[in-house]
């Protein structure tokens, strides 16, 4: 951990569409010293914004684990661009079962294959806060206020290596030049002390951050207090999870001195603290006008499938809306955007100017809730027999989710709002791509040889017949059969629904059911155009009582997560933290059969993977050559 004596220089893009400046997309300028860095403010920021370019993109679809190792996507395979191109899909690979010692992928730890090395980024924090206090031309507040932004992405790469690896070694100083061998060889350190660690940083910042950005020209993108807030919150609620608070099955994983890197003992006194820095966040999002997205535009009224649609889309694709807590300008969603797009009726020709490969597997959309809002396993109102292959005509009374006269799986039929809002499918409509009209609204037609199905190219198709149009700004047009022009948006890295939900679930495993935790629950429901948990379960499910016992609201909880979060790189890291992935993940990725173009054909269930997940895969193995480098260090159990 040397203390590097170059770096480079960067300078700042604009943000398209917003006028922000991008703080983490940087390209190098020139070479200097250290000192010469710290001589003056502008260099000082150029080194700040150093710090911030380690930050994780959370929404690149390329380099966020979130989305390739998890469930939630899926693609053809072998995976490649327009052009025959293979893609970099390193964490689809581990979803494959291809995860190694030898050359780990996206590996955060070393910064390879798809992933930047954060320990690197730790060390140039440590650096910028040993170096601020000698610039000459800065007042001590905004000294004040840039350590406090370096000490809130330290802690978040501290926090980003914990989830991924466990007990990790904590950097809090860079060691000297001079350092002995001995204090090279970094140890890592038990999991509580991570995250004591990364939450007493955390707090170190909350006095000198700004409460929000003031100007949203020049500083959007950077730390705020509500950001360092809410994050806070996540850690404490992952702590206070099955797969970090009293986790038997790691006993045998310890330290070279024989120290257990897992406390073995379940502490209920964790999810009380998980509650209050929860209530804390939420409080001051509050404070600082954030609320639930409410979709607004003028000079036209929607009809409410329509406007619940996008009350929820435009929570993720609106740029810096009311509820996004936390927006990374450096994240902007342009590839995610074109991965998910289909090609609606819309679009001038057979246009191929984007993948629309980001496949959905039929297990993700059954997730969804019944237009009563409880699961079709639960909807004592629900036709059983229509899980499988089944189809049914539509009629002018789905007009707004489904074209009219249009034959599809009877599956897609009377689902809540959300399942229209964030998937597109054979026969659903499209809200946007160039046509805000209510009268001619677009729709997609998904079967072998229809506009938005497989063309019969390698490169460039649908794998499942379900794509997450959530995504998708509303804006983005097709003015030609070559064009597709994206409107990219800074990814919602935290948003207040997120806060509400995990509020809600700390509640619950604080204390149990109880009219708090229905609340914060409901107001997400609410927004989503379904009943409540009392009013659903009670009237709707064949299992009326779930909702009152900790173990049945634990469930409704988790699946409203996996609903209202869905596509956002959320659910893997939760089925991780819930110790539920070794379950969940070994479900089959299914799909309609793409390469038919009739009805009975396409809508019959095609298997695609036989995807499996070990305990081991928990957490990312350490690469060999850094166990053969430092002695102290120990492997992942498993690997």
């Amino acid at each position: 951990m040397n203390i590097r004596t170059t770096i480079f220089f960067l300078f700042l893009l604009s943000v398209m569409n917003s006028g922000c400046k991008k703080f983490l997309d940087v390209v190098p300028d020139g070479v200097a010293t250290i000192d010469y860095a710290f001589r003056q403010r502008s260099t000082a920021e150029q080194y700040l914004f150093t710090c911030y370019s380690y930050m994780p993109k959370h929404g690149n679809p390329f380099t966020n684990p979130a989305f390739g190792a998890g469930d939630e996507f899926w693609y053809f395979y072998p995976y490649k661009d327009l052009s025959g191109y293979p893609l970099n899909q390193a964490s689809w690979e581990i979803a494959r079962g291809t995860q190694s010692v030898s050359a780990p992928l996206t590996s955060y730890w070393t910064g390879s294959n798809g992933a930047t090395n954060l320990f690197k980024g730790i060390r140039d924090c440590n650096i910028f806060l040993e170096n601020i206090r000698q610039v000459q031309d800065m007042d001590d507040y905004e000294k004040d206020w840039w350590a406090s932004e370096a000490s809130f992405l330290k802690a978040y790469y501290h926090w980003w290596l914990l989830r991924m690896y466990g007990p990790i070694p904590i950097i809090d100083k860079n060691l000297p030049i001079d350092a002995s061998q001995q204090e090279v060889q970094v140890e890592r350190m038990p999991v509580d002390s991570c995250v004591h660690y990364i939450v007493n940083t955390l707090d170190s910042t909350m006095i000198n951050l700004p409460d929000y950005i003031q100007d949203q020209t020049t500083q959007m993108g950077r730390i705020t207090k509500a950001i360092a807030l809410a994050v806070k919150a996540q850690v404490l609620v992952t702590a206070a999870s099955p797969l970090f608070n009293g986790n038997i099955t790691y006993t045998s994983f310890r330290n070279k001195a024989g120290q257990p890197f897992f406390n073995q003992t379940y502490d209920a006194q964790k999810w009380v603290k998980a509650t209050e820095a929860c209530k804390a966040a939420i409080d001051f999002s509050h404070s600082n006008g954030n609320t639930l997205n409410k979709f607004t535009l003028v000079g036209s009224t929607l009809p409410a499938e329509l406007q619940v649609g996008m009350d929820v889309r435009t929570a993720v694709t609106d740029n810096f809306n009311e509820e996004v807590i936390w927006g990374n300008t450096n994240s902007m969603a342009t590839d995610i955007q074109s991965l998910s797009q289909p090609r609606p009726n819309a679009t001038n020709g057979l246009n191929v100017s984007f993948y629309g490969m980001a496949s959905v597997p039929l297990h993700i959309t059954n997730l969804f809730y019944t237009k009563n809002g409880v699961p079709i396993t639960e909807d004592k109102t629900f036709d059983f027999g229509i899980r499988g292959a089944s189809t049914r005509v539509s009629t002018d009374a789905d007009k707004y989710y489904i074209q009219p006269s249009y034959t599809t799986a009877a599956i897609n039929f009377d689902r809540e709002p959300r399942f229209y809002a964030d998937l597109g499918f054979d026969g659903s409509i499209l809200y946007g791509n160039g046509n805000v009209t209510v009268t001619a609204l677009n729709h997609l037609e998904a079967k072998q040889g229809q506009y938005s199905g497989w063309q019969g190219t390698p490169n460039n198709y649908n794998a499942t017949g379900y794509w997450s149009v959530k995504l998708l700004n509303y804006q983005n047009t097709m003015p030609s059969a070559t064009t597709y022009i994206i409107v990219p948006y800074a990814w919602p890295t935290i948003r207040l629904a997120d806060l509400y939900l995990l509020y809600a679930e700390a509640l619950n495993e604080a204390n149990g059911p109880g009219g708090e935790v229905y609340d914060y629950i409901n107001k997400v429901r609410t927004r989503a155009g379904i009943p409540s948990v009392q009013d659903a379960w009670s009237n709707y499910s064949n299992n009326p009582s779930k909702y009152t016992t900790k173990e049945g609201l634990r469930e409704i909880i988790h699946r409203e997560r996996n609903i209202e979060l869905a596509f956002e790189g959320q659910r893997f890291w939760d089925l991780l933290r819930w110790k539920e992935a070794e379950r969940v993940l070994q479900v089959p990725i299914q799909g309609w059969n793409y390469s038919k173009s009739d009805v009975p054909g396409y809508y019959q269930i095609n298997n695609l993977f036989n995807r499996s997940f070990q305990v081991r895969d928990y957490f990312w193995p350490i690469a060999e050559t850094d166990l053969l480098t430092n002695k102290n260090l120990v492997q992942n159990p498993g690997w």
